[in-house]
């Protein structure tokens, strides 16, 4: 007699338990990776305004303007033409959707610059996904808040259900 080579029905049914039971424990893992990569995307962003923002204040510095509140009138020269191109709140950029799309340069498809509805935030100014809508109860946002004659920008991430 020949002896069969394989696998019995009792030992595939054993395996596709085992790769049952370890999907069910590693799925809660990369199902939530949306959620963090919107999160460190946010980071990120936050990043970038901060850089923008030192390289705009470094801007104005040189010009002598760092001390100048823009209001709205453009007082920062960025191209180095000798004319005034970014409005700006003692050095830093004004928390103005326009003059932030400005200096970060980013994908209007893919992110939104906009003052924040009432209750969602008390910063002068948010930037979010495009494809999220802020609420009260959806926070997925960078807040900016103008500089002031005493205090730097302040910069926060909120990634309250993101």
């Amino acid at each position: 007699m020949n002896k069969q080579k394989g696998f019995t029905l009792i030992e595939l049914v054993v395996v596709i338990i085992i790769l049952g039971i370890l999907a069910v424990t590693a799925a809660p893992k990369f199902i939530n990776l949306q959620s963090d990569a919107r999160a460190s995307t946010l980071e990120g962003m936050k990043g970038a305004l901060q850089g923008a923002n030192t390289l705009l204040y470094s801007k104005a510095a040189i010009q002598g303007k760092e001390k100048a509140d823009g209001g709205t009138t453009a007082n920062i020269d960025t191209t180095g033409n000798g004319t005034a191109d970014t409005i700006g709140v003692y050095g830093y950029v004004k928390a103005d959707a326009t003059e932030m799309a400005k200096v970060l340069e980013i994908d209007a498809t893919e992110w939104t610059i906009a003052v924040p509805a009432s209750g969602v935030s008390s910063a002068d100014i948010i930037i979010h996904p495009a494809d999220i809508t802020p609420s009260t109860t959806k926070k997925c946002f960078v807040e900016y808040t103008d500089a002031t004659a005493t205090t730097l920008p302040v910069y926060k991430v909120e990634k309250d259900d993101c």
